[in-house]
């Protein structure tokens, strides 16, 4: 059976909620009898955009409010 987790790739500290946050990754690791298949990233996220999101100001490019955007893409 296919393993789905989601993994820290990077650490920052964010000024919008004034903490330390880590920028994180969904990853589709593949099951044990297909070896041959990468692992899949699936969505990005940072660890506090939902609280980011919900305090009234314009959230980042990390909080994951916009589908159409993929933060890794955008430097």
């Amino acid at each position: 059976m296919a393993v789905k987790q989601w993994e820290a790739l990077k650490y920052c500290f964010c000024e919008h909620v004034g903490k330390e946050v880590s920028l994180e990754a969904e990853v589709i690791y593949p099951a044990e009898h297909l070896p041959d298949q990468p692992p899949q990233v699936v969505a990005h996220r940072c660890s506090l955009g939902f609280q980011c999101a919900l305090d009234g100001r314009v959230s980042c490019r990390w909080a994951g409010t916009n589908p159409a955007v993929d933060p890794f893409t955008v430097e």
